[in-house]
């Protein structure tokens, strides 16, 4: 009931009163004039009391009109983010939004690592953070701090100051990563976990394709290990502890023999060239099957033996490096010759057995020759004679004897060539076909001679046993960076048992020596 009704109730009450005191003239009815006397002050009391808490009332209301509107345009006017705000659990309470945005980057770059830690087992690795760009969205943050309290109305943004000043507000910012990064490596960690699957898989051998079969076990389970890695980074609190890698059993691919043929097939490649630039395109073997495909699925049968062999074959191509003709090799860039006993026919057979194997031999840039490599073994299947040759200090006769004689003029070719010589050894004794120095010394399995192509072009090397002379040319083309080359050899000492010499390669350029490169110093035994 409010005061007016109250009041209103007071007069009804007080008019029924003084109708009844006229009404009653007697003096009795006099001596009851006392009871509207006693109301009249308590009636007075009841108003002014109510009086006073409407005043009161009036009052609190107006104090909390105030307040609200002085906090109200505190909150307008603070440019500052608002007190109890947190960003992961870093106060940022009463700063700038710059203030806040510096102490939150420096807080973020002083609390991450520089790796995390995965697991599984007893296997252990780490991932960079840098490489997977790690980083927290700190802008959008502080925008999100500097916000509370300034999205809603009136009433909501006082509430929700109200409520970070007397509790807390965290905020988290948002994770980004380099999800494709991160996913390349979880897929190569799973090839590095000791309980992995293992896929098949095949090799060459000689003339065989071996294929191993595979084997059940656990890859990583990339999209599990990715939430965990960033829930993980996310937690300050435990960030530098070990991260235990997500992983799901998984069997190997069945082995696709097609697959497989269509990855080792290559096609024969044809050697050819062109003059316009110079150059020279190698001749490519290519590799087969020696099956059908149909008979390769039959060895595999149902899969379930460890290992399988597939026979392979070699294709090979019409046209060889060889056999380009010398129109490709513009300029002879060195030769040489010695002279041999024409009397001596299975000496000379030899020679030319030899030489022909070596005759047309195209090194391209960057390809080393081997000698033994080139020529094969020295057999009597091969067509090689009994000559003399030279065995722990005797002159006895060999099978191949005499071959080292186009050792020897091969190597003073490639030394003119200006060719880098990879391997050399000389005689025991000085042969008469070259003077001390000069020669180059092969056996079969255990010593070689050996050159490298150290020029930007192709070289073919020709050669030819003939009349008694044994003859070497290299073709290339001419560089303008070309020395001119000698060679210069000489005995240095002899002793009752020993002859003692060297040689140098000496490189001029218009007729002046530029350079002087030293060959060899070798020992000899005399005769």
């Amino acid at each position: 009931m409010s005061i007016k009704e109250i009041e209103k109730e007071l007069k009804e009450d007080n008019k029924k009163l003084e109708k009844t005191l006229k009404k009653d003239e007697n003096p009795s009815n006099k001596q009851e004039e006392s009871p509207i006397q006693e109301f009249k002050p308590v009636e007075k009391e009841k108003r002014s009391a109510l009086s006073i808490f409407g005043i009161l009332i009036f009052i609190i209301i107006t104090i909390l009109v105030i307040a609200f509107l002085i906090f109200t345009g505190y909150n307008a006017l603070n440019q500052n983010i608002v007190s109890g705000v947190h960003i992961k659990d870093l106060d940022v309470s009463n700063m700038s939004k710059s203030d806040a945005r510096y102490q939150l980057e420096n807080y973020i770059a002083n609390t991450l690592p520089e790796e995390i830690t995965l697991k599984h087992g007893d296997y252990q690795t780490t991932i960079s953070l840098s490489q997977i760009s790690v980083n927290f969205d700190v802008k959008k943050a502080v925008n999100d701090a500097y916000n509370v309290g300034r999205q809603g109305n009136l009433f909501e943004n006082n509430f929700h100051v109200l409520s970070s000043m007397f509790g807390k507000v965290n905020i988290e910012p948002t994770l980004n990563l380099d999800t494709e990064q991160l996913t390349q490596n979880l897929n190569e960690i799973s090839t590095q976990l000791p309980d992995k699957v293992v896929e098949s898989s095949y090799y060459i051998e000689d003339n065989n394709l071996i294929i191993t079969n595979g084997k059940e076990g656990n890859v990583v389970d990339v999209e599990a290990t990715i939430e965990a890695i960033k829930s993980a980074i996310s937690d300050f609190s435990t960030i530098n502890d070990p991260i235990e890698v997500a992983v799901k059993s998984q069997s190997p691919a069945a082995i696709d023999i097609d697959k497989i043929h269509s990855e080792i097939y290559k096609e024969p490649q044809d050697a050819y060239y062109t003059q316009d630039p110079f150059a020279v395109y190698p001749s490519e073997n290519g590799l087969d099957f020696d099956v059908s495909i149909d008979e390769a699925k039959n060895i595999l049968g149902d899969q379930s033996a460890e290992e399988y062999t597939i026979p392979l074959k070699t294709l090979y191509p019409s046209v060889t490096t060889n056999m380009i003709g010398t129109e490709a090799f513009p300029d002879l860039l060195s030769g040489y010759s010695t002279r041999y006993a024409t009397s001596n026919r299975d000496r000379t057979t030899n020679l030319q057995l030899a030489a022909n194997k070596i005759n047309g031999t195209v090194l391209m840039p960057g390809e080393t020759f081997s000698y033994n490599k080139v020529v094969g073994e020295r057999t009597i299947a091969a067509g090689y004679k009994e000559a003399p040759i030279y065995v722990s200090g005797e002159v006895v006769d060999g099978l191949g004897g005499g071959i080292c004689q186009i050792t020897s003029t091969l190597y003073n070719a490639v030394v003119y060539a200006n060719l880098e010589v990879t391997e050399r050894s000389n005689h025991q004794f000085v042969p008469s076909y070259v003077t001390a120095s000069r020669d180059a010394t092969v056996v079969y399995g255990s010593i070689d001679f050996k050159f490298k192509n150290n020029r930007n072009y192709p070289i073919k090397i020709t050669c030819s046993v003939s009349g008694g002379i044994a003859q070497f040319q290299i073709f290339g083309l001419k560089q303008d960076d070309d020395y001119e080359v000698q060679i210069s050899s000489y005995e240095t000492g002899r002793t009752s048992t020993a002859i003692y010499s060297e040689a140098y390669k000496i490189l001029k350029r218009d007729g002046k020596e530029v350079r002087r490169v030293l060959l060899s110093k070798d020992t000899y035994k005399r005769h």
